[in-house]
This record gives C-alpha cells, sequence and structure tokens, in this order.
C-alpha cells in the first residue's frame, strides 16, 4: 500500500520537537494489513491554488499505478494570507480530488487547522469549503477547525511555540500534533486505510 500525503509546513511536523508532526503520530498509532509507505510531500506556505498545480506529477511517480493507493491531501491555512478566496479554495480541492479520483486514487481529506495570527473566521469558511466538496463526492474528511478553536490545550500550544510560517502565523508544538493526530485517527483514518488501532 502506497499512500502520498500533500500539504503544508503542517504536514511536515514544522515545529514538533519529536519530529513526527500530525502524520508520523497517525502512522505510529496504525496497523496495516500490508507493508506501507507513507509518503509526506509538503511545501511550506503551499496554498490549495498550489497544490492543485503540482500535486499530480509529485504524487502520481510515488503512487505507481497499481496495488492499493491512497493520496492525503492536507489543506493549510495559506488561502487565507494568500487572498484565495473560499470558492476559489473549494474550487482547487475539488479539482484535486476529482483529477485523482479519475485516475482511480481514492483521496482523504484533512481540513485546516486554527493558526494563530491569521483570521478565524476566513479560516472557518475555508474549513466548511472543504467539508462541501468532500460531503458532495462521499470523501472522508477530518474537520480539525471546529473541534480545536476553542480548545484550552490547543492554544496553550499556540502560545508556547516559537515555530512561525514565512506569512507569520503560528505553528503547533508537540501537544498541538498530538491533537491533530487524534482528531484524524478518530475521523475516518482506520475505515479509508483497512488499518488497525495500535494499542
Amino acid at each position: 500500500m502506497r499512500i502520498c500525503v500533500i500539504g503544508d509546513e503542517l504536514t511536515a511536523g514544522t515545529g514538533d520537537p519529536r519530529g513526527l508532526g500530525w502524520v508520523g503520530r497517525v502512522v505510529a498509532h496504525s496497523v496495516f494489513e500490508e507493508t506501507t509507505n507513507v509518503m509526506t510531500l509538503p511545501v511550506p506556505g503551499e496554498t490549495t491554488r498550489d497544490m492543485s498545480a503540482r500535486w499530480e506529477s509529485e504524487a502520481v511517480l510515488r503512487l505507481g499505478s497499481s496495488g492499493t493507493r491512497g493520496l492525503v491531501v492536507a489543506v493549510g491555512a495559506a488561502d487565507v494570507p494568500a487572498g484565495v478566496s473560499s470558492p476559489r479554495s473549494r474550487l482547487n480541492l475539488a479539482n484535486i480530488t476529482d483529477r485523482a479520483a479519475a485516475l482511480g486514487i481514492p483521496c482523504f481529506v484533512v481540513g485546516p487547522p486554527p493558526l494563530a495570527g491569521v483570521d478565524q473566521g476566513a479560516l472557518r469558511a475555508l474549513s466548511a469549503s472543504c467539508a462541501q466538496v468532500c460531503e458532495r463526492r462521499g470523501l472522508p474528511f477530518v474537520d480539525v477547525f471546529t473541534p480545536l478553536v476553542a480548545h484550552d490545550q490547543w492554544f496553550e500550544d499556540m502560545a508556547a511555540s516559537r515555530a512561525r510560517t514565512e506569512s507569520g502565523m503560528t505553528l503547533p508544538g508537540q501537544s498541538g500534533y498530538a491533537l491533530m493526530a487524534w482528531l484524524v485517527l478518530h475521523q475516518g483514518w482506520h475505515e479509508w486505510t483497512g488499518a488497525e488501532p495500535r494499542g
């Protein structure tokens, strides 16, 4: 089984002192039935427009043309400071998932978390746009924004973090990435991958 994860700094786990990020934690808590390669393809500060333009050439090369494949689309917060509108973000994500479906690659979408240093209302709208795309296509979607926007531990982690994106948004630390991983694991990951929870 081959899985590619496309996204921004959050996909790389930037700011996590353990170097795992949410992706590493999710994989560590999953027992796969077959040998599985989970490959992260992050680009710092990536918008959905940029992701739509580059994902196919990078992911298809790694996923191959046979066997069990999957694409995790991790939408970050970069669309907001870049001025990408919610309708445009929705179209960009739809283009990614529709093209992946045409190639026979199932998708799993993770929405943007409530990073500090960016308009939360715009992030909420971005998350809702992602949810709409997935609902219309029957794709699994992890709402990261809603559970964390008023979560004390998340914002304590934000306050303690020194990691920033190039546009000034605060990135989570160890606790924040652990919260994101928990949400992914409990919103369809095992059902989508066929993996069993570890422990």
